[in-house]
């Protein structure tokens, strides 16, 4: 399935939402029980680009929105500047067909150019196709959350795998040169 990833615009967020919606509804990558509609979407949308932190769609070659992903702050605490989280929801349709590894891959080279040195995947449900795509983009397994949510009727656990970016913890951060524009 040919696809080109490009920032994620406003006018994509009919097709994110929708995207979030199924997931929410059918999977377990999110621990929310009610699909938020596109005035949420747009809200957490516009935070999360209004921070400097990237944003990113796959478009197929008809136009439409596969999957997106983003990349946010983990914790607020300042001693968690220097890492970021993941996420990445792809449309049912674009599963199993290297997209989310692709999307990955790219909010590792955007953060990494940010000047972030970790990133983290908080993986609800203990995905086994979202734990493959994360080990594939070179993330490691740091633990398990039992038990963490009940959704669709069952406990599901959490995972945690993190990667290093750029010169990971080798070296301290630059204090001044904090990453992205993140207000």
């Amino acid at each position: 399935m040919p696809f080109q990833i490009r920032d994620a615009e406003a006018r994509d967020l009919p097709a994110i939402t929708e995207i979030y919606r199924e997931s929410v509804l059918n999977g377990t990558a999110t621990y929310e029980l009610d699909p938020p509609d596109q005035a949420e979407m747009t809200t957490r949308f516009e935070t999360i680009t209004g921070r400097g932190y990237p944003y990113v769609v796959a478009v197929g070659e008809d136009g439409a929105i596969l999957g997106y992903a983003y990349a946010s702050a983990f914790r607020t605490r300042p001693a968690y500047n220097w890492l970021v989280e993941d996420s990445i929801y792809l449309a049912p349709a674009a599963r199993g067909q290297g997209i989310g590894r692709a999307l990955v891959d790219e909010l590792v080279t955007r953060c990494t150019a940010l000047g972030f040195r970790q990133m983290v995947a908080v993986i609800g449900g203990s995905s086994p196709a979202s734990i493959g795509v994360h080990r594939a983009a070179g993330f490691e397994m740091c633990g398990t959350l039992n038990a963490t949510g009940f959704k669709l009727g069952q406990w599901l656990d959490t995972v945690f795998m993190q990667i290093a970016l750029g010169e990971g913890a080798e070296t301290p951060p630059d204090v001044a040169a904090y990453p992205g524009t993140l207000k």
